[in-house]
């Protein structure tokens, strides 16, 4: 069961901006993003651990935040801390009726709820997605910290269908070690191609 397991008309969330998607399929693209707060997996290096908490970021009603979207603004990327964790019927209707295309970054640990365009799932080894998360997934982006991950992302491409598409993310800790082994992957394994968190190098949010 969601968190919040009502008309999803308010949310924890801890900040809502306009910037450009930095990471895979649609990196580039102005994007609005809406990220909540609380997570149930929490690896060791996000880079985002004030999203992990929910308490920390009081409910705040939706409506007040897509006000604040700019009408010019197509994407709208719902991110966390684990999004799946609420009711996403009221907000993804919502922007649904505003003409908005909604993306989802999600690691699929939550029960799927909304109206979602694109699904970006991002398994964890500490806890793995649903299993109905893997065919609902348009693009699977697997982070590459250490060796043990290239074994790891094969496995969970096994799951998703044939049209999902493939990344692998160097951790950004770990990029100057791990992109060179990701080229050498990827060159070896065209199915898959390679994401970087180019917002890092923009120095955007």
């Amino acid at each position: 069961m969601n968190i919040l397991d009502d008309a999803g008309k308010n949310l924890p969330i801890m900040e809502h901006f306009l910037s450009i998607q930095g990471e895979g399929f649609h990196t580039g693209l102005a994007s609005y993003f809406i990220r909540v707060g609380g997570c149930d997996v929490g690896c060791h290096w996000c880079d985002v651990k004030e999203s992990w908490n929910p308490e920390l970021h009081p409910l705040t009603q939706v409506d007040a935040i897509l006000k604040q979207i700019p009408n010019h603004i197509q994407t709208i990327v719902l991110t966390g801390g684990e999004p799946l964790l609420y009711n996403l019927q009221y907000i993804t209707s919502e922007l649904h009726k505003a003409k908005k295309n909604i993306h989802l970054e999600t690691s699929g640990t939550g029960n799927f709820s909304g109206e979602i365009d694109w699904i970006c799932l991002s398994p964890k080894k500490n806890e793995l997605p649903k299993p109905e998360m893997y065919q609902k997934a348009d693009e699977l982006k697997v982070i590459i910290f250490n060796k043990t991950d290239f074994e790891f992302a094969e496995k969970q491409a096994q799951f998703v269908s044939k049209d999902c598409q493939l990344f692998l993310q160097p951790e950004w800790s770990q990029r100057e070690k791990m992109i060179p082994q990701i080229i050498d992957y990827v060159t070896q394994n065209p199915k898959w191609k390679i994401s970087l968190q180019t917002h890092k190098y923009l120095r955007i949010p």
